[in-house]
C-alpha cells in the first residue's frame, strides 16, 4: 500500500549526500559500458532499442532506489 508519507518521500528532492555521487557515476558508467556493447553487437531492431530503453529505465530506478531510500 503506498501511503501519503511514501508519496511525498518520493515526490521530493533529495539532495545527494557523502558516497552517493560516485554510486550514481559507477553505475551510469557499467551501464554505458553495457550499452555500448549492445550497440557494437546487435542488429538494429526494436529489440535493441528497447534493451537500450530498459537498461536507461535500470539505471534511474537504481539511482532513485538510492536517493528515496536513504536517510540523510
Amino acid at each position: 500500500m503506498v501511503t501519503k508519507s511514501d508519496v511525498e518521500r518520493i515526490f521530493t528532492y533529495h539532495k545527494p549526500t557523502k558516497t552517493q555521487p560516485e554510486r550514481y557515476e559507477l553505475m551510469r558508467s557499467k551501464a554505458l559500458e553495457l550499452a555500448i556493447m549492445i550497440v557494437d553487437n546487435c542488429p538494429e531492431s526494436r529489440e535493441k532499442a528497447l534493451a537500450i530503453t530498459n537498461l536507461q529505465q535500470t539505471i534511474m530506478w537504481a539511482n532513485a532506489s538510492i536517493a528515496v531510500n536513504e536517510g540523510e
